[in-house]
């Protein structure tokens, strides 16, 4: 046995404490009750001056710990026993079995290794200010080991306690790091955020301001030309450059402002060109009838033989018609319209002679303004064919301005009319009586408007004036009118 222990315990053993530089102390307690108890390569060295022990596991069968490890059935334990705890050492445990196979239990090996070996490897790794590591007996709350930078790190205000278990054991390796340490970065993080979330905010809204200001530029330009829009003025246009929304509104409401244009003129000059077509039936109303008129007296007096009479009249009726054919156009001069019925007068005169007077009161300064022709001579005729009373009849015609509006009147000393046979005059438009009045009036009012007409004021055994109301108007621009027509 002696020589067992010698070849094959021994070396292994002395082995091992060489293997850890002899800083662990190894025993081995075996439950074979022949092997001799022995500590160091030599059989006479006591027990405390060696390194390494084969002791009887009598020695600990009686111990908690050893009843601990056994009802447990585990294999190794970490555990302070004997002098551990006084000497800084930490012993670990571990069930040796047989190698036979049956799981036979021959014996238990301790290692004790002092603890600042054991964790020398923390030493490592640099701590922080603040920051504690510390080794913990969960059962007994015990502190085996501690490294820290301060005294007392529980006393350094809040703190977050990170606990790692060790596998195996009933300790902990707990990591207090104050809160103070785990704000710092964080507070310096903040501060960080903090000033570029400002910077992103300041340039955000500079930002904003440029778009909402170029945006507001935009849409006022936007909202100037639908007001414009509003007042008839469609020939404004706008113009953005870009391709945002802007762009397509002003585009839109370009080409909104042309089709609107080109709608309004078309329809303006279908309004024209429909006035002229009704100005041109009320017209060929008038002249054929005073024609018709003038050329059954030519009859008349060729019948009876009055032939000086009957070539004044066609002089009269020839320049009476050229006036009024006007070479093509509607609009004649004041002094042209008062030629017109001065022609008339002198075919008149022939039928007449001097049974009749008429006196112009005309301003001048109206003689060029131009109207539409054949304004004046259907009332003179409307005279001579109703108002003549009694042997002789005076005419008067005038003509002012008064403001934009010239004033016309054609006033005579005839017998007058009654209010019915006014009113059926005017309204009767069929009759041949009412030509004159009618037409004259829905004339005016096609080519000038409401505005602007005629009114007749007559007494029975009176007489009649007649007043007609027209515009002031440029000459060049009818011009213009004339030609669109």
């Amino acid at each position: 046995i002696m020589l067992k222990m010698r070849d094959d315990i021994i070396p292994p053993m002395k082995g091992l404490s060489q293997l850890y530089g002899n800083k662990a102390r190894l025993v081995l307690y075996t439950v074979n009750d022949r092997l001799y108890e022995v500590s160091g390569d030599k059989m006479t060295d006591t027990i405390q001056r060696s390194d390494y022990y084969i002791l009887s596991y009598h020695n600990i069968k009686n111990s908690d710990w050893y009843k601990d490890l056994v009802s447990a059935n585990i294999d190794n334990l970490w555990i302070q026993i004997d002098t551990d705890a006084a000497l800084g050492n930490l012993s670990h445990f571990r069930k040796l079995v047989s190698s036979s196979g049956d799981s036979t239990v021959i014996g238990y090996l301790r290692i004790t290794v002092r603890l600042d070996e054991l964790l020398g490897n923390f030493d490592a790794f640099p701590i922080q200010e603040g920051v504690s590591l510390r080794l913990i007996d969960v059962t007994s709350g015990t502190t085996l080991y501690k490294r820290s930078s301060v005294d007392d790190p529980a006393g350094q205000g809040s703190y977050l306690s990170v606990r790692e278990e060790i596998p195996g054991t009933r300790y902990v390796i707990e990591t207090l790091v104050p809160n103070s340490y785990l704000n710092k970065d964080a507070g310096r993080m903040q501060r960080v955020i903090f000033t570029v979330c400002s910077i992103s905010f300041l340039v955000m809204g500079c930002i904003g301001l440029m778009v909402a200001r170029i945006s507001g530029k935009k849409m006022k330009r936007i909202v100037t030309l639908v007001q414009s829009f509003q007042e008839g003025n469609f020939h404004k246009r706008i113009g953005f450059s870009g391709n945002d929304e802007f762009v397509h509104i002003a585009d839109s409401f370009n080409k909104m402002g042309t089709s609107i244009q080109e709608l309004i003129k078309n329809v303006y000059v279908q309004g024209l060109q429909k006035k002229q077509a009704e100005l041109d039936v009320l017209q060929a109303q008038i002249s054929p009838h005073f024609l018709y008129n003038t050329l059954s007296t030519i009859g008349s007096l060729a019948n009876l033989g009055e032939v000086q009479k009957v070539t004044e009249m066609v002089k009269g009726l020839s320049k009476f018609y050229r006036l009024t054919l006007n070479g093509g156009r509607v609009y004649i001069t004041l002094e042209k319209e008062l030629e017109q019925v001065e022609s008339y007068l002198e075919i008149q005169r022939v039928k007449y002679a001097d049974t009749f007077k008429v006196y112009f009161d005309i301003e001048p300064e109206i003689l060029h303004i131009p109207i539409i022709k054949l304004i004046l001579q259907p009332f003179v005729e409307n005279i001579f064919k109703h108002a003549w009373f009694g042997e002789t009849i005076a005419i008067r015609i005038t003509g002012r301005r008064i403001g934009n509006r010239i004033e016309l009147k054609i006033i005579d000393n005839g017998i007058g009319m009654r209010p019915e046979t006014l009113n059926k005059m005017l309204s009767n438009t069929t009759s041949s009586d009412s030509y004159g009045l009618k037409n004259v009036e829905e004339r005016i009012k096609l080519r000038y408007g409401t505005d602007f007409g005629i009114q007749i004021g007559s007494y029975f055994g009176a007489g009649t004036t007649v007043r007609i109301i027209l515009p002031v108007e440029n000459a060049e621009i009818r011009e213009d009118e004339e030609t669109l027509s």
